[in-house]
């Protein structure tokens, strides 16, 4: 059973009606975060390469298009108090990505930054979109890349949070430890308990109020993380191999301005590693957010927006 609403059908499902608008509106204002009054917001499907999508669309199609890319184990949810704010000056789009949120799983479990990558491109095409701003977050970040480096053309700006060519081991075997620690659950308590150690920036009522977008109670009264962990697991080393990861001289001749945002405590990239991707970049800048670990626009979001929104308006 589904905890959270979305759209049954290809039929847009008008988001600012539900009770999860409005929890999200609490959680915005209980962090100063200011928004538009008359939102567009709104849940769609989309059927392409054979699986079916689902994303969050806000703001008016009229205005600049950005699309946003979460990280692994995440929703396209991750980013809804950004989106919350950018909706009133951009036509924003949050895709969940193949296996994650509310999409369809992959079945032949082809979940590498290559297929992630042709998903978003077909994305793109399927929405009629060009010359857009992309963001993307951790495993997003490196969609987003792989997208970039592919059509440079159709990316105007690109926003990639805690991510980059060198990333830490250390790091990222706790992120896949904790992934693995919070599979599946009795209680709803119990996963809010676990995240609330691993992330300890973030409020309880916070965290309460968007569980229900990153698990769902299956048939047997068990709650579970809302990502395809069986599937991916199997697949993963193989698709490693197809070199999921960008480097330094990718992006040595990246043609559009780029803003890496690192959270100061993240464990994922280095201060020094976050330097090198910036400064290999022609027009490469750097902000590091407080109070943040690896996700920087989920813990410390009135921040993040500080770093973002200049350069996206720019």
């Amino acid at each position: 059973m589904h905890l959270n609403q979305f759209a049954e059908t290809s039929e847009p499902l008008d988001m600012t009606a539900t009770d999860e608008f409005a929890s999200l509106l609490q959680s915005a204002a209980d962090l100063g975060i200011e928004h538009g009054t008359d939102l567009r917001y709104r849940s769609r499907n989309i059927v392409m390469r054979h699986q079916r999508f689902h994303f969050l669309e806000w703001g008016d199609p009229a205005n600049q298009s950005v699309l946003l890319l979460h990280g692994s184990n995440q929703s396209a949810h991750s980013f809804d108090l950004v989106s919350l704010q950018l909706a009133d000056r951009f036509h924003v789009f949050a895709l969940d990505q193949r296996g994650h949120g509310d999409s369809e799983w992959c079945r032949d479990a082809d979940y590498s930054s290559e297929a992630m990558g042709l998903d978003a491109a077909a994305f793109i095409d399927a929405m009629g979109l060009d010359q857009l701003i992309v963001v993307g977050h951790s495993m997003g970040g490196q969609n987003a890349m792989r997208l970039t480096l592919s059509h440079p053309e159709r990316v105007t700006k690109l926003v990639l949070v805690d991510i980059g060519p060198e990333v830490s081991s250390d790091g990222a075997k706790t992120i896949r430890r904790f992934v693995t620690e919070t599979r599946e659950f009795d209680d709803i308590d119990h996963f809010v308990a676990r995240v609330q150690e691993y992330d300890p920036y973030r409020s309880r009522e916070h965290i309460e109020r968007t569980v229900k977008y990153n698990m769902l109670e299956r048939a047997d009264g068990k709650f579970v993380s809302k990502h395809d962990h069986g599937e991916r697991l199997k697949a993963t080393g193989e698709h490693r191999q197809r070199g999921d990861r960008f480097s330094l001289d990718d992006v040595r001749h990246l043609p559009m301005p780029m803003l890496l945002i690192r959270g100061a405590d993240s464990n994922i990239l280095t201060a020094e590693a976050a330097e090198r991707f910036a400064d290999a970049v022609p027009d490469g800048r750097l902000v590091t957010v407080p109070k943040a670990g690896h996700n920087v626009h989920g813990q410390n979001t009135p921040a993040f927006l500080d770093a973002v929104v200049p350069f996206l308006a720019g």
